[in-house]
């Protein structure tokens, strides 16, 4: 299977993406602990919106 090199760099820097998304998740839940607390909740609920801005922000990115 050959894959073109803009093609890898779209996968690389999307995959760079949902792991710093996944980050963010994870330490949110080690800080605010289980059961998520409301401050917790309000830290995942950025968390997602910093996500869609991220996302927005390397759909531009590769765009250009």
């Amino acid at each position: 299977m050959n894959i073109e090199g803009e093609t890898l760099r779209e996968i690389l820097v999307s995959l760079l993406a949902v792991l710093v998304f996944i980050a963010v998740i994870l330490a949110i839940g080690m800080t605010y602990g289980n059961p998520l607390t409301g401050v917790g909740g309000l830290a995942l609920v950025g968390a997602i919106v910093f996500f869609i801005l991220l996302m927005a922000g390397v759909g531009l990115f590769l765009s250009r």
